[in-house]
């Protein structure tokens, strides 16, 4: 079955529904001379409004419909009668939505909030009608006012997931494998590189009924932040995350080293942006059921001067430990009775 398209960034151009036109009109009843002006206000034109709904994922609607438009609004007509007003049109993006000014790159609002909205374009407002300019000295007057044109606003849609880990690692490091593990999530898995194209969300079950959301960053490669393999734009996803796990191939497939694979994960990271690595993380060496990696790994800790968790995702080994590596980070300990006393 084919994979719906998934869609973290979009340039749309907004349109707001025009405003209706007043209208200048007289009231002419039988037996009633001199009725006097009764042309009725135009309606307010629709705005358009962004909404964050949970069902939605992707910012795909837009990126195939990128200039939305809400309904213009109705005239105003005689009898006073007021110009129906243009219908809104609400457009539901997913949470972590972050709205930026196009030309200015301002950042006009982060929809982190489930239902939150925001009106990206105002409709115009309607004309006035020829009621609103009788006077004593002016019992006939003809002027009314056009309605105002709908506001136009061009503006870029960036997608950042809000997962609290972030799995970082190089193609074919085991990061869907691991959320699989961890979750129950079901990301696709295949031997070559650069089976997972978009990032996926599992939930992470832990003590006392905590719930936490893990994304699976796309792989990166050294040059990512050159256009090399699919570059930086995914790193995006990381920066609301509250710690890393970086996944490294213990084994060194393809010829790599596990050392130099970390530190260019850790440079990709810092030339994209400074802050996230000072980030708290977890570095998991696995594929350990491979003869060649207890030698790296020893290697890995002198280099690195870190301390892996050793795993491996086909056998299960280490992912208890990992799942409770985890948990300490996020679950409160309990006070022991000695401690509580004092």
């Amino acid at each position: 079955m084919k994979s719906r398209t998934f869609i973290d960034s979009v340039v749309i151009h907004a349109h707001g529904g025009n405003g209706g036109n007043g209208c200048s009109s007289f009231r002419r009843e039988k037996y009633i001379p001199k009725g006097g002006p009764d042309g009725g206000d135009g309606g307010n034109g629709g705005n358009v409004i962004l909404k964050v709904d949970k069902n939605t994922d992707s910012l795909v609607s837009l990126y195939y419909q990128p200039q939305p438009k809400a309904w213009h609004a109705g005239h105003g007509k005689g009898k006073q009668l007021h110009g129906r007003n243009g219908r809104d049109l609400i457009i539901n993006v997913p949470c972590g939505t972050e709205v930026r000014d196009e030309a200015t790159n301002t950042l006009i609002a982060d929809l982190v909030e489930i239902d939150s909205q925001i009106i990206i374009a105002h409709g115009g407002k309607g004309g006035l009608g020829n009621i609103h300019w009788k006077t004593s000295t002016n019992q006939a007057p003809t002027q009314c006012t056009y309605g105002e044109t709908g506001e136009e606003t061009v503006l870029r849609l960036n997608l950042k997931l809000i997962a609290d880990i972030g799995i970082i690692g190089f193609p074919n490091a085991g990061k869907s494998s691991l959320l699989s593990k961890l979750t129950g999530a079901h990301p696709k898995i295949a031997s070559y590189p650069f089976t997972t194209l978009n990032p996926i969300i599992g939930t992470l079950m832990l003590d006392n009924y905590i719930t936490k959301t893990i994304a699976d960053i796309p792989g990166l490669i050294k040059g990512a932040h050159n256009g090399a393999g699919l570059g930086h734009a995914f790193l995006r996803h990381i920066e609301r995350s509250s710690f890393m796990i970086f996944l490294i191939d213990m084994a060194g497939t393809d010829g790599r080293l596990p050392w130099d694979d970390y530190k260019n994960l850790r440079s990709e990271i810092k030339l994209y942006k400074k802050e996230l690595t000072r980030r708290p993380f977890i570095v998991a060496a696995n594929k350990m059921d491979m003869p060649e990696s207890a030698g790296n790994l020893a290697l890995f800790k002198k280099k690195t001067r870190t301390k892996p968790i050793a795993v491996s995702i086909l056998t299960g080994q280490g992912i208890d430990e990992l799942r409770k590596n985890i948990s300490d980070l996020f679950v409160p300990q309990k006070k022991s009775r000695r401690h509580a006393k004092n």
